[in-house]
């Protein structure tokens, strides 16, 4: 079986957000200040694992958790757990995660145990003082504890820079050749106007464009095939021996091959992360509705996933997104 949106674009990624809390306050992210939901709002680890179950027996094949920061989420092992063992009899092929490293170090072990083999680690910079100004108050240390401590236990690590104007624009080269020593892929992400956080999104936002075309004076890139069924464009180098990856969300759309959608921790199913229509599956999963009911609403949403998304980053306009970062895990 097969999940298909209205455009013929083949869905078999599901990204979910297992909570909206996060241990980090990321300035790109979310505001300084900010009010969590009440858990009673946000799923329940069963109700995130019916809902997965619907996706899974419609074709998904691919689920990545995240948050928030997803580690921070009670029992959230005991999901991964039971996520992995539906691998041998369904359509499952992979579960990943996207973490910002800070307890990676004690969980990393559980996540191999567990069937996750691959993460992504939202790492901005490496230099202390400015990791600590990005996150507002975290621990550099912790992060790369974390990152030594998957590797340690067989876990391919990638790297997710968010690129932001006048903070580490400037440090692009040496996040590669940190991320080269350590043979960990690297990718590089615009700014994306997601609500407003406490500085605008235009002040933060600098094209990727202008990135490439400075790095590639360096290296010298030949463009990868490899794919990961995310939507990063990947590059190699004969000086380098990892892929470097850019999302453009902004400079290059990259609509035309989405394969994805995302379920907030509320059980909101957004169909695109650059629009604000959702279906609200919270309300169905906790009314006595079957599981077939369910499949017919998942086939609705795709059947109104937009083309594309409408992002725009400008002075004169707020955020089309009146949703964080941390709503939907990005």
């Amino acid at each position: 079986m097969q999940l298909v949106d209205q455009f013929l674009r083949k869905i078999n990624y599901l990204r979910v957000s297992v909570t909206d809390r996060c241990d980090l306050r990321c300035v790109y992210c979310m505001k300084e200040k900010m009010n969590f939901l009440p858990k009673n709002e946000v799923l329940s680890l069963e109700e995130i694992e019916r809902l997965c179950d619907n996706f899974i027996e419609l074709g998904v094949e691919k689920i990545r958790l995240t948050g928030g920061e997803p580690l921070v989420r009670k029992n959230i092992i005991n999901l991964i757990e039971n996520l992995n063992k539906k691998k041998s009899s369904t359509n499952l092929k992979e579960i990943t995660l996207t973490t910002n490293g800070s307890l990676l170090k004690r969980y990393a072990k559980d996540l191999k145990t567990n069937g996750i083999n691959r993460i992504n680690v939202s790492l901005d910079t490496i230099i202390e003082e400015k990791f600590r100004e990005i996150t507002r108050f975290g621990n550099l240390q912790n992060t790369l504890d974390g990152i030594e401590e998957a590797i340690k236990n067989g876990i391919k690590v990638k790297i997710n820079t968010v690129v932001f104007k006048n903070f580490n624009e400037d440090q692009t080269t040496n996040l590669i050749n940190w991320a080269n020593k350590k043979l960990l892929d690297l990718t590089f992400i615009e700014v994306m106007p997601m609500s407003d956080t406490d500085l605008p999104r235009h002040m933060q936002f600098v094209s990727l464009d202008k990135i490439f075309k400075e790095l590639n004076n360096t290296f010298n890139f030949n463009q990868s095939d490899y794919k990961t069924g995310g939507p990063s464009n990947y590059y190699v180098s004969e000086k380098l021996d990892i892929k470097i990856g850019f999302i453009t969300p902004l400079s290059n759309n990259f609509c035309a091959t989405c394969n994805r959608v995302r379920v907030s921790s509320t059980g909101k199913m957004y169909m695109c992360l650059g629009q604000n229509d959702y279906v609200d599956f919270r309300k169905i999963l906790r009314t006595d509705r079957s599981d077939d009911y369910i499949k017919d609403k998942i086939r609705f949403a795709l059947s109104i996933k937009p083309k594309r998304h409408d992002f725009i980053i400008d002075s004169e306009v707020k955020p089309y997104i009146s949703r964080h970062m941390n709503e939907t895990g990005g």
